[in-house]
């Protein structure tokens, strides 16, 4: 089984509006129109039997409309990380509802304004981490150069010092773009890193040696779908000098056992 823990999807009413946006900010084509059927159809052509969508909430005021469509397309092959804004004043019953309805939590600092160390969300890790739902965190700069860097490695430590309990995922390795801080604050460190924008940005061998310097149990496959294409990242994976047994937790038994299936 294969796991892709960093995928996004749009309503259809909303899909090619997000994409444009994305596309321009970012300076990229995405793979495909971000819907859940056309990421399906990709999952079929490369053999990936689970994605988990992860979706955020740049307003408080969008969260419990992004959940309730998440909860509708929610499968066995479609896991969801829901939309959680921290001014959103109804968090703690719409963590309830993703207690019972959805698979985990997205966070985005740089869209949502807000640092990822700020002791205003502390109330809201620990409540977190209380429900055993993992949190993926945008880590690292934006793809754009164009934001503040709200979620950088040095920060993204602090909250795990504070609440250990808490099950941190750092997306794009634990911090786009810095890795030297990444290698410095986070490798080795019980914080789940996904491979999300990490594949092809550095040397291969370097990209190696940061995967093997991590936790074998705390690497998790994910692309960023459909701003990066599923089966370039599962190819690059596969001819990577690593053995098989990591390669399998990589792309499977970590994410099952994160997951509970």
């Amino acid at each position: 089984m294969i796991v892709d823990i960093h995928t996004h999807a749009w309503p259809g009413k909303v899909s090619q509006k997000a994409r444009e946006s994305l596309e321009s900010l970012f300076g990229v084509k995405m793979a495909c129109d971000p819907t859940e059927n056309a990421l399906l159809e990709h999952m079929d052509k490369n053999g990936i039997d689970v994605s988990v969508i992860c979706s955020v909430a740049t307003k408080p005021e969008q969260v419990p409309a992004i959940n309730d469509w998440l909860f509708g397309i929610r499968s066995g092959r479609l896991k969801v990380f829901c939309a959680f804004h921290p001014k959103y004043a109804g968090w703690r019953d719409e963590l309830k509802r993703i207690r019972d309805k959805g698979d985990g939590i997205k966070l985005q600092p740089e869209f949502q304004g807000f640092y990822v160390d700020d002791e205003s969300l502390f109330p809201a890790y620990e409540e977190i981490g209380k429900s055993g739902l993992p949190v993926l965190f945008h880590c690292g700069e934006e793809l754009s150069g164009t934001m503040k860097v709200r979620s950088s490695p040095s920060r993204v430590i602090k909250v795990k010092e504070k609440f250990p309990g808490l099950k941190m995922i750092g997306g794009h390795f634990g911090g786009f773009r810095l890795w030297d801080e990444v290698k410095k604050h986070l490798l080795g460190k019980d914080i789940y890193l996904d491979t999300s924008f990490f594949f092809g940005f550095l040397p291969k061998e370097e990209t190696r040696e940061l995967l093997l310097s991590h936790r074998a149990d705390r690497l998790l496959f994910g692309t960023d779908f459909p701003l990066r294409d599923q089966k370039k990242d599962l190819e690059y994976l596969r001819e990577l000098d690593i053995d098989e047994g990591l390669r399998e937790k990589v792309l499977s038994s970590n994410a099952r056992s994160l997951l509970n299936f």
